[in-house]
């Protein structure tokens, strides 16, 4: 079926989508829950095809971003249904105003309509995104990478026969068979067929969305994220939550990328950062770039190379962090926004009064106070799954869940007014 098909397919069961009951919906995803559970064979069967043709093509810790296992496949599941908890984002009154004259001016929330997510090889994406779209009232048209295609295709295969056992219409969720550059093109240049478009991926993805989209288009995130090492830190919470931010999952976009430490603790703090981040890593130690105060107190050793400029504007995604030394926490601000992707800064610092002007300072969508940047997401603030993450400021910022896929009309209630 060709994109242009199934956009008129998904066009034509918008309206379904829109007036289905918040009962309706609670059910459906119990029932893509359990199917995503039943199909777990099918889904590792097509996973493990996807493994091995990106073997040799893609990073080891982009192969691990791109497995399944029968414990990721069951966390899919879950998300689907921490989704039945949350209350129905559509239909509430956002705001109500009476005229003199009796006239109720009600601002009312309503979905988006086609949403249209392109994405590359993330299998988890596919059904957080398909559930958060029915659960708003939306149809989803989903765009994975080639390499993601068939742990995608067996995920939505799984998702539409609990749509099915619901009693609702399949083209409710729907995957573009086309994984050429065409088809990403196409999507952005759906003008009366997409109402929504996300990109979800990397800063090459996100840069061709931003120029060549037609349709209304939000901005996700490429995640430089910083962590900046207060000259009041707790040195030992420093290790703990810096090792997190960067090695417990370094293939995400919420992964620490770069460290910019204070000058007064720097000679302290640096050969306990290289013993913890290298010398204790038997496996997957972190690369250490250095700019030339950090590489003052720790070049030439293993693991340690001299970065260039470039480096603190790269979304590493790898084993690999950029590090920098300032003179005060005016200059770790100054150097983040100049770096920044504007997704997840954090400085560490047990100073009410500096943490106070690094939030109120650092223009980035997530800002943390003594917590690792691996937080941002969806599930953890409690959205239940996420669409992506918003690095812009119009509409949605931040993790979106089920409200930054409404929008909303006003509906007014009159009496036979006039003016």
């Amino acid at each position: 079926m060709t994109t242009q098909e199934i956009l008129i397919k998904a066009n034509a069961v918008k309206t379904q989508a829109a007036l289905l009951s918040e009962k309706q919906k609670n059910d459906a995803l119990n029932l893509m829950a359990q199917s995503l559970e039943n199909s777990i064979d099918a889904i590792l069967y097509a996973n493990e095809q996807d493994v091995l043709a990106a073997k040799g093509i893609i990073s080891e810790v982009m192969i691990d971003r791109l497995a399944l296992n029968k414990e990721r496949i069951i966390a899919m599941a879950n998300g689907v249904r921490a989704l039945i908890n949350l209350p129905d984002p559509i239909g509430k009154v956002l705001s109500s105003y009476t005229r003199a004259d009796g006239l109720v001016i009600n601002k009312v929330s309503v979905p988006m309509g086609v949403v249209a997510i392109i994405y590359e090889s993330r299998p988890n994406v596919t059904s957080d995104a398909a559930a958060l779209a029915l659960k708003s009232g939306n149809v989803c048209v989903l765009r994975t990478g080639k390499e993601a295609y068939n742990s995608a295709k067996a995920i939505v295969t799984a998702m539409k026969n609990g749509l099915k056992q619901a009693g609702l219409s399949q083209d409710l969720v729907n995957l573009v068979d086309d994984v050429t550059r065409q088809s990403s093109y196409d999507l952005m240049t759906a003008v009366g067929f997409v109402d929504l478009l996300i990109p979800r991926g990397g800063a090459g993805l996100i840069k061709a969305c931003v120029e060549n989209a037609k349709v209304n288009c939000i901005q996700t995130g490429t995640g430089i994220c910083h962590i900046y090492v207060d000259e009041f830190a707790d040195l030992n919470m420093a290790l703990k939550i810096i090792e997190n931010a960067k090695c417990s999952r370094p293939s995400v976009c919420n992964a620490l990328e770069s460290l910019v430490v204070h000058k007064s603790i720097s000679q302290e703090f640096l050969p306990m950062l290289y013993k913890t981040l290298v010398l204790n890593r038997s496996s997957n130690p972190v690369q250490l770039r250095l700019d030339s105060s950090s590489w003052d107190i720790l070049g030439g050793q293993l693991g340690c190379v001299k970065a260039c400029e470039k480096d603190f504007d790269t979304e590493f995604l790898d084993y690999i962090l950029a590090v920098t030394v300032v003179d005060d926490i005016n200059e770790a601000i100054s150097h983040i926004s100049k770096h920044s992707t504007q997704h997840s800064e954090c400085i560490i610092t047990t100073s009410e009064k500096n943490a106070s002007l690094f939030t109120r300072s650092v223009d980035s969508s997530s800002v943390y106070v003594n917590a690792s940047t691996r937080f941002t997401d969806g599930g953890e603030f409690g959205l239940g799954c996420e669409m992506g993450i918003s690095t812009q400021k119009l509409h949605a910022r931040g993790p979106m869940g089920l409200s930054e896929l409404t929008c909303y009309k006003y509906v007014i209630q009159g009496n036979g007014n006039i003016r």
